[in-house]
């Protein structure tokens, strides 16, 4: 078995880390969690799988890095050093490396520096090389909770592609949608895999469909605006994703049952949508009901809401698996419910 390590964002708690959980399991991963700890999650997984690992940093939104754990000790510089000394180094020495120590929220006294000097001079002395700019090899060390764990980096996440999808910067704009690493986040909370065919019954500008065609999925959204669905044909052209588009209400879609593997959509909560709907009950009663009955058996909704729809989602038929909540600012936090049929 190998150790793995998930460095995560820290724009949530739990977000981040039931997104990686939900990615593993998108390519089949078998895996059992070791550590939940502050901004870090190490999982165990066989040699076998460890190669799949490294090919979720293309999909992950709220990961820094991903890490092969060679060692775990105390967050002391004593047991830092002792855990380090005591490690076998595999790599070719004339392959050249560098150490970046990271301590999550600061809650380590020790310096950063000195972690990544004092573990440099260990490999120095073994006959490694180092490279501060463009090394062979990056080692990390990543203390919290009175924890650290070491070990090379195996992939690290471009997170500027997404600041580049802000909705700010896509050919069409509309205010109030979520941005790109919450979209991107919810695809993985629900478990899409290239080849799905994945469902946004709001789907707005098409901000969830343009991150679920990213990752190969094949997409499918609706809205009952016509000027936001030539806006969402604009965004997912310009993305290039693979897509189609109805003019149609989510409490009546013409689809046939059983035909969707997932559902992410982000509700207009009854702002707009009571034009549409006589109250926030109708609109999300007849929706789920249709979400369920267009979903097949085995497949994964995940919803965002301002407001508990668990009992709505439970008289549908679905099973609630998670509710995760966002804090936006003062008067808005967004609840992320994940449900199976």
């Amino acid at each position: 078995m190998t150790c793995i390590a998930f460095e995560l964002s820290g724009e949530t708690h739990e977000i981040p880390t039931a997104e990686v959980i939900g990615a593993l399991e998108s390519k089949n991963i078998a895996f059992s969690i070791r550590y939940r700890l502050d901004q870090l999650l190490v999982i165990e997984t066989s040699i076998e799988d460890c190669a799949q690992v490294g090919e979720l940093a293309g999909r992950l939104a709220m990961t820094r890095y991903i890490i092969e754990v060679m060692g775990i000790s105390k967050a002391s510089m004593t047991g830092i050093i002792s855990m380090v000394e005591g490690i076998e180094f595999k790599n070719n020495n004339s392959l050249t490396y560098n150490v970046r120590a990271k301590k999550i929220k600061r809650k380590s006294p020790i310096s950063s520096e000195d972690i990544e000097r004092r573990v440099g001079g260990i490999l120095y002395t073994r006959g490694y090389k180092a490279d501060l700019v463009e090394p062979d090899v990056q080692y990390r060390a990543v203390l919290t909770d009175d924890t650290c764990i070491f070990g090379p980096v195996i992939a690290s996440i471009d997170r500027s592609a997404f600041e580049r999808r802000k909705p700010q910067n896509k050919p069409f704009f509309y205010p109030g949608v979520l941005m790109p690493k919450l979209a991107r986040a919810l695809v993985n909370l629900a478990r899409a895999r290239a080849g799905n065919t994945v469902l946004d019954p709001y789907c707005g500008t098409g901000g969830i469909m343009v991150e679920a065609g990213l990752i190969g999925a094949n997409t499918l959204g609706c809205d009952v605006q016509r000027k936001i669905l030539i806006g969402a044909k604009m965004n997912l052209d310009f993305y290039l994703v693979d897509y189609s588009l109805m003019f149609q209400d989510a409490g009546g879609m013409a689809l046939r049952d059983g035909c969707i593997d997932c559902i992410i959509t982000d509700p207009p909560y009854g702002r707009s949508a009571l034009i549409q709907a006589r109250s926030l009950d109708t609109l999300m009663k007849n929706s789920l009901n249709e979400m369920y009955r267009v979903l097949r058996p085995g497949g994964r909704l995940v919803i965002v809401s301002e407001r508990p729809v668990e009992n709505w989602a439970e008289k549908a038929g679905f099973k609630v698996v998670g509710v995760y909540t966002q804090r936006v600012h003062r008067s808005l936090t967004r609840r992320i419910t994940v449900l199976d049929k």
